[in-house]
């Protein structure tokens, strides 16, 4: 006896009996459930798997249109067989057109055997191709994913060399969506050098026939990357090179931090040298400044050669002090470090910075509360400051607006990655940025090399930058440059912490608690260490945090809340999807719901370049709990949101 698991609907026991004698006469043991009613037919559906459904055509307040309709609205794909006393030939076609797969009337059954074996074969047979094709999705779904996801650049050309696949990670290359790309050539994508280039690669694979590799550089303007490219050629059945594959591997980071180890190490070359004859001069001008004091002392003023001596004086004065920022630049100079609170250090000098930047330059401080202490000469960090202060003002000679900035930081292994002689690690930074001229790459390259500048001559030494390198080394820190032709310029530094008291600081002033709140808030933010400090941040004021490490899972996230989701902070740039377009897309699904975003430029005039539109609610990053409460607390208060 074969088994069989069979929901009847019927409102006839005997005629539930009479089908249950002819499937046991047919050799099945059926196991079944009589169900007469929408709400019976539905719970019978949800308790258990069925082989099968035969069902009255027309039961009391339920006929075998609605639990047909009531099958495929719950979505089972199972043989459904019509058995009735009477039936017209015009409500049987009909039945059949709905989804039923044959019928038969009660009086007749010799056909309900044949039937029921044609539908459990045929049903086997569609599940099994239902399975076939599924396992083929998957698998199709597993290389779209592969393909999707690797951080390898991937693309098909055909042997004319017009474009047959790309994977989204073409994207660093052209800006040029997927659908643009295919069906063109090198020539209409990339400037004509570089076109040149890949076509050559591509014919000495065709010439060849076998996989090779190759250094390409690849894109427009300022955005170049280099890979490294390995080309094979793809035969069909007959053997015949019918498309080229590549799999491109970007080196560009690598090829940074070769340019960043060789910059180094030329810097530490020019410091020795520059230490050695700052320390030689040094000798030099000991006796250059000592013997003309010495004859001042015996030249009364107004006597011939008195103004003459008195400049040589002034000359070994000056002479002495270049060599001091050679000293500072090659790291050899003594230094007095002291635990520091950077906070006060930059109190201490606001109204001296004030008037060394005039009235038409802003300075706005943003100190980080609670900041952790560094070890540095005071003196030290002081001239670094006044440096970097005068670069910017000089950058701003129409006005501007100047920031100084303190955080508490890590520096995660990927960040020591792309930097070289970084190591990971608690870091305070200091950052200046303004909102002057900036500079090129050619520029940044050689910022910090002595005697190096961009100003007219007789306008500057080119020692004040080399200086802050030094001092910064010679502490323990690190110092980055981000600078963009007419959009300002940031400077980062990166000072050891120090988890000791600050000396001769102030005692710190009481703070006001932060806002708290109750409101669900959406948090997006691909950074982990990030996303985990914000969403302790507002946990611990009270608010339920939804969490999403990129865009299309803050999507998933807000179609499975319910209830309300009051705000939604979330970074600007992030992989696959922005800030910007996660928030477009959400808005019309969530119309009141409000919207912060958070950057990590630390140059206030790249909020000025176009990427954010007037009034939406910004927070600059590295962002303390006090100014990440607040924040969040005036957007939510913001009627106009």
């Amino acid at each position: 006896m074969k088994p069989l698991r069979v929901l009847i609907v019927e409102d006839s026991e005997d005629d539930t009996q009479l089908l249950l004698h002819e499937l046991r006469r047919g050799g099945y043991d059926p196991r079944h459930e009589r169900v007469d009613s929408a709400a019976a037919m539905d719970r019978a559906l949800a308790r258990q798997q069925w082989d099968m459904v035969i069902a009255d055509y027309s039961v009391p307040n339920f006929n075998s249109m609605t639990a047909l309709a009531l099958l495929k609205e719950r979505g089972h794909d199972l043989p459904f067989i019509i058995v009735s006393g009477t039936i017209t030939e015009e409500a049987a076609v009909f039945t059949m057109k709905a989804g039923a797969h044959d019928y038969l009337l009660k009086g007749n059954l010799k056909r309900l055997i044949p039937a029921i074996d044609r539908e459990l074969r045929e049903a086997e047979s569609h599940r099994e191709r239902r399975k076939a094709e599924e396992a083929l999705r998957e698998s199709e779904k597993r290389l779209q994913a592969i393909l999707d996801n690797s951080p390898a650049i991937i693309f098909l050309k055909d042997t004319e060399g017009r474009y047959l696949f790309v994977n989204p990670q073409f994207g660093q290359l052209t800006p040029l969506a997927p659908e643009q790309i295919l069906g063109k050539t090198d020539d209409e994508i990339f400037p004509p050098e570089q076109a040149a280039a890949f076509r050559a690669n591509d014919l000495k694979v065709l010439q060849a026939g076998v996989a090779l590799e190759f250094e390409e550089v690849a894109g427009h303007q300022d955005e170049l990357h280099t890979s490294i490219v390995a080309k094979f050629p793809l035969r069909n059945t007959e053997g015949t090179v019918y498309a080229i594959c590549g799999i491109a591997t970007d080196i560009t980071q690598r090829k940074s931090l070769e340019a960043q180890l060789r910059q180094a190490q030329k810097m530490e070359a020019i410091g020795r040298l520059a230490g050695g004859i700052a320390h030689d001069f040094n000798n030099l001008l000991t006796v250059i400044i000592g013997f003309s004091e010495l004859m001042l002392l015996s030249l009364p003023v107004g006597v011939p050669h008195h103004d003459s001596v008195e400049q040589i004086r002034q000359a070994g004065e000056k002479a002495a002090s270049l060599t001091r920022q050679l000293l500072a630049f090659s790291r050899q100079q003594v230094l007095q470090p002291k635990v520091l609170d950077l906070n006060a250090v930059v109190a201490n000098m606001d109204t001296m910075l004030q008037r060394v930047i005039g009235e038409d330059i802003d300075l706005l401080t943003m100190l980080s509360p609670s900041l952790t202490s560094v070890k540095a000469d005071p003196g030290q960090i002081q001239q670094i400051l006044m440096n970097l202060v005068v670069n910017a003002r000089d950058a701003m000679p129409e006005g501007g607006r100047l920031t100084i900035e303190t955080a508490d930081v890590v520096l995660d292994t990927d960040y020591a990655r792309r930097h070289v002689d970084v190591s990971p690690g608690r870091y305070v930074l200091l950052a200046v940025s303004d909102t002057g001229c900036g500079m090129d790459k050619q520029t940044q390259a050689r910022l910090f090399e002595p005697f190096f500048t961009t100003k007219a001559e007789g306008k500057g030494t080119g020692l004040g930058l080399s200086t802050v390198y030094g001092i910064v080394k010679q502490s323990g820190g690190n110092i980055w440059v981000y600078s963009e032709p007419g959009h300002g310029t940031t400077f980062r530094i990166y000072l050891p912490r120090i988890e000791e008291a600050a000396q001769a600081v102030e005692p710190d002033k009481a703070q006001e608690p932060s806002p708290r709140g109750s409101e669900t808030i959406l948090l997006v933010e691909d950074e982990a260490g990030v996303r985990n400090l914000a969403k302790t941040i507002l946990q611990t004021q009270g608010y339920t945090v939804l969490e999403a490490a990129q865009g299309e899972e803050a999507l998933r996230l807000s179609g499975q809340h319910e209830g309300l989701i009051h705000l939604m902070v979330t970074d600007m740039v992030m992989p696959e999807m922005s800030g910007r377009e996660l928030a477009e897309r959400l808005k019309p699904l969530r119309p009141n719901m409000k919207i912060l975003f958070v950057s990590g430029y630390t140059d206030k005039a790249m909020l000025h370049n176009g990427e954010l539109d007037p009034g939406m609610a910004f927070l600059q990053k590295p962002f303390t709990p006090q100014t990440l409460a607040r924040k969040v607390r005036e957007v939510l208060y913001d009627r106009k949101g």
